[in-house]
């Protein structure tokens, strides 16, 4: 697990192994989805950590994009769960951040999570346990918490229902189908549906 700059006030889930934490934002930790079948020995903490296979295969192909149309020298395009240090009490994980070089200096680069805001993040489906229902504006929680932080653009990657959500900081946000072309930054695409149909992947 990556060390963080600080250590928020976790309550009563001190029992619980870190390993099993994905973020916290506000103090509270949010939990991998399935933490309660580790904690009952079902499962084994590397079983519910891991992507997916369409999860890893969306960020193949986003990869694939950023390199092939990105500027190499202005960005850096950083993924495996990439974390966040906002502040205190807010530790973020994210599937691919893409960060401006100039912003993103060597220094700032070291065991602790990142406290430089990316210009996108990326996220592919939700990752974390939603059991509590208070918990289910994690997404839009998680999304202004990016914003504020000075994020410009954060898409959410839905897969089971093939759609993507971009949020841009006081602008509405929009949901699309994943088969249309999408604006990722300085006006190159990406299109899922089409390329999982090229692939012959059907999710």
């Amino acid at each position: 697990m990556v060390s963080i700059n600080k250590n928020p006030k976790r309550g009563k889930a001190k029992h619980i192994p870190e390993s099993l934490i994905y973020e916290i934002i506000e103090g509270k930790p949010f939990y991998y989805e399935g933490y309660k079948d580790v904690l009952s020995n079902k499962k084994t903490t590397e079983e519910i950590i891991g992507s997916s296979g369409i999860q890893s295969y969306i960020i193949y192909y986003l990869l694939k994009v950023l390199y092939a149309k990105l500027d190499g020298i202005k960005y850096v395009f950083l993924t495996n769960e990439i974390g966040a240090h906002l502040d205190t009490n807010n530790n973020l994980s994210g599937d691919i951040y893409i960060y401006e070089k100039s912003k993103l200096s060597p220094e700032k680069i070291n065991i602790y999570y990142v406290d430089v805001a990316p210009k996108i993040a990326i996220e592919i489906d939700i990752r974390v346990d939603l059991s509590d229902e208070k918990d289910f504006g994690y997404v839009f929680t998680k999304t202004h918490k990016l914003l504020d932080f000075g994020v410009e653009k954060v898409f959410w990657i839905f897969t089971k229902h093939q759609k993507v959500m971009i949020a841009v900081k006081d602008q509405d946000w929009i949901t699309k189908d994943w088969n249309q072309e999408i604006e990722l930054l300085d006006n190159e695409f990406f299109n899922i549906g089409q390329f999982l149909a090229e692939e012959g992947v059907k999710p």
